[in-house]
């Protein structure tokens, strides 16, 4: 038998669309408009859980940035975003 050479690709922890609010983690369909922070829509906070799965996320805050990482979906640089 030859394998098959199937690849899964997990879409990352802020790829669209989103299930869960990426600053409350709260499922979209339940969150409602002031559960976000001020400081998060002012785009002054990274996003603290998965918009994948709700998990929260481990994010460090540099001068120039910050990165985010979920355990489950992988990780996202706020440069990256920049670039797009």
């Amino acid at each position: 038998m030859t394998p098959t050479n199937t690849e899964v690709t997990v879409p990352g922890p802020l790829a669209e669309p989103h299930r869960f609010g990426v600053y409350t983690g709260i499922e979209i369909d339940l969150q409602s408009d002031d559960a976000i922070p001020t400081t998060a829509k002012l785009g002054l906070e990274p996003p603290r859980f998965c918009g994948q799965c709700g998990r929260r996320m481990v994010v460090q805050v540099r001068p120039d940035g910050w990165r985010a990482r979920c355990s489950r979906h992988g990780e996202v640089d706020s440069v990256e975003l920049y670039h797009r």
